[in-house]
């Protein structure tokens, strides 16, 4: 994923809602959300290129979802798929305060991430580029390809959007929650962080939702989550080509 808010034990019925845009070029192969043929119990996308994920859960209520550090001043070449990270927290049986905390004696193996993971316990935050490890209190939060609730303008911006809906709409559905994703506008130019690459790619990746043919570049998935206080997980995935919507996706999932 490139952008994620969340909102984490602010809503009796839904411990957890939440909302994310994987952005990816069109030309890198991908399956859309679904069971995995070689683990049944794991639902999610999959990257066909490296053969991770960015979003998935288990049927037993564990999820994770990863999103990109970016920092063009300092690529690690021979770094591990990033994806990787949700596959084996998911194909295994430990929680997410097990997995982090072996996590983190390897984290340096894998190109600069953003890692969410939950279960029935918690849910953690664990980054490799000085964004630390912490256990989440309940909140609103965004996350982007810097380090948790780091203030860039679209996040900042898709937090807003995601706190107002859920104050006009106590009762979220995930089809309803997907366009608060697909917003376009870019930011200032002065407003744009640098993470070292070129003044068009900044630009174009501040946008919410991308969509760029002549790049080859755009956002491929938007997903929206919902926890319920039941144990019941929702989930809707919309995903996009570099013409537009394509193939739509909705599951509930009785975990436990």
């Amino acid at each position: 994923m490139c952008l994620i808010a969340f909102a984490y034990r602010l809503l009796p019925d839904y411990p957890l809602v939440l909302i994310a845009n994987r952005d990816e070029f069109y030309q890198r192969p991908s399956q859309t959300m679904s069971f995995w043929e070689d683990d049944p119990d794991i639902l999610g996308g999959r990257d066909l290129e490296a053969g991770g994920s960015w979003l998935a859960l288990h049927r037993d209520g564990r999820l994770a979802a990863v999103t990109n550090h970016r920092n063009g001043k300092a690529r690690q070449t021979d770094a591990l798929s990033r994806g990787h990270l949700i596959r084996d927290y998911l194909a295994n049986t430990e929680s997410a305060a097990e997995f982090s905390s072996k996590l983190r004696g390897q984290m340096d193996q894998y190109g600069g991430f953003n890692l969410l993971l939950g279960d029935q316990q918690g849910l953690y935050y664990l980054s490799n580029r000085g964004g630390g490890y912490q256990a989440l209190a309940p909140g609103l939060y965004g996350l982007s390809n810097a380090h948790l609730d780091s203030p860039w303008p679209k996040t900042e911006a898709l937090k807003q959007r995601l706190a107002r809906y859920l104050e006009q709409q106590p009762s979220p559905d995930c089809d309803d929650l997907l366009p608060l994703m697909w917003h376009r506008e870019t930011a200032a130019n002065h407003l744009l962080p640098d993470t070292g690459i070129s003044h068009t790619w900044e630009k174009l990746l501040s946008s919410c939702f991308i969509q760029s043919p002549e790049l080859g570049y755009g956002t491929r998935a938007t997903t929206a989550l919902l926890q319920h206080r039941d144990g019941r997980i929702s989930i809707s995935e919309q995903n996009f080509s570099a013409e537009g919507k394509e193939d739509h996706a909705s599951f509930t999932l009785a975990t436990g």
